[in-house]
């Protein structure tokens, strides 16, 4: 009797270097979000305390209360909410329209177009932001919203995600959608994107994470607080309360909570995602 040959698993790696390193980088990144949440519950005769204090003598929750008071952050939240969750919409549906054409459509000078298109990755944001303002300028959408989602409704690196995640899907699928009679806009709606969620989470998920943490363009186009996004409203809020590091640290705190929640929350088809669109050029 011949018995079946076993699939031997790799060595696990058990350098115990490898693993200090690794400790060492995750408080290296976790450090930066400790201190901002310690700072923002001491009290205030403890912020400027030595030496420092790595914990606060009790949770002052009413720091959190004071920083909000005194700036419209309800304001911030909602333009900010406005912005990234239209900006994704817009990348999403652009993104897999064009994605979908590079990677399962057949026509002339397609290659040559996607190069070019990537070429387009290599020119600096700072370069876009003068011909982009000049346009919205002219256009008279200063200090609105077109402003702010309009010149992101596009990515190219979104459309290259695509592209590199659909060409992973099967041909033999797209053969028998063809035979049955089925346009590309169908295989698309109907195989392809329910394949695709991964791609789609990953693109989403990076898309307004950029556009909630935005500074530069929107701190040119906007010139009230009714239009500022958080960042924006937080970088005046620090110019204002900036000797007060626990209201600040507050402010930060509550900023940045909602964009930690969504990555833990889809990090898993992040990482999906971001596995499978390597897997095919």
């Amino acid at each position: 009797m011949i018995s079946s040959p076993t699939t031997q698993r790799p060595p696990r790696v058990r350098n115990p270097f490898i693993h200090l390193a690794l400790i060492a980088s995750i408080l290296i990144v976790l450090l930066p979000y400790y201190l901002m949440i310690v700072t923002s519950l001491k009290p205030l005769p403890e912020v400027f305390t030595y030496p420092f204090k790595w914990l606060p003598s009790r949770p002052a929750w009413e720091n959190y209360i004071e920083a909000w008071t005194h700036a419209p952050f309800g304001r911030y939240f909602l333009n900010s909410a406005i912005i990234s969750v239209a900006e994704t919409s817009g990348v999403l549906l652009t993104s897999a329209l064009a994605g979908y054409a590079f990677a399962r459509m057949r026509f002339a000078g397609r290659e040559a177009l996607f190069v070019l298109f990537l070429g387009t990755l290599m020119v600096p944001g700072q370069v876009q932001l003068v011909p982009n303002y000049i346009t919205i300028t002219r256009l008279g959408w200063l200090n609105t919203y077109y402003a702010l989602i309009v010149p992101w409704l596009a990515s190219v690196f979104g459309i290259f995600f695509m592209r590199q995640f659909f060409a992973t899907i099967p041909q033999e699928l797209q053969d028998a959608a063809t035979i049955d009679g089925a346009s590309h806009l169908t295989f698309l709606r109907r195989v392809v994107v329910p394949l695709s969620r991964p791609a789609f989470i990953t693109v989403a998920l990076l898309t307004f994470l950029g556009s909630w943490n935005a500074l530069t363009w929107p701190l040119i186009v906007t010139n009230t607080p009714e239009m500022r996004p958080i960042m924006v409203g937080l970088l005046s809020f620090s110019n204002e309360w900036g000797t007060q590091p626990r209201l600040l640290m507050a402010a930060a705190t509550f900023s940045v909570l909602p964009v930690l929640l969504l990555f833990f929350v889809l990090q898993r088809y992040f990482i999906q995602g971001i596995a499978r669109a390597g897997m095919k050029f």
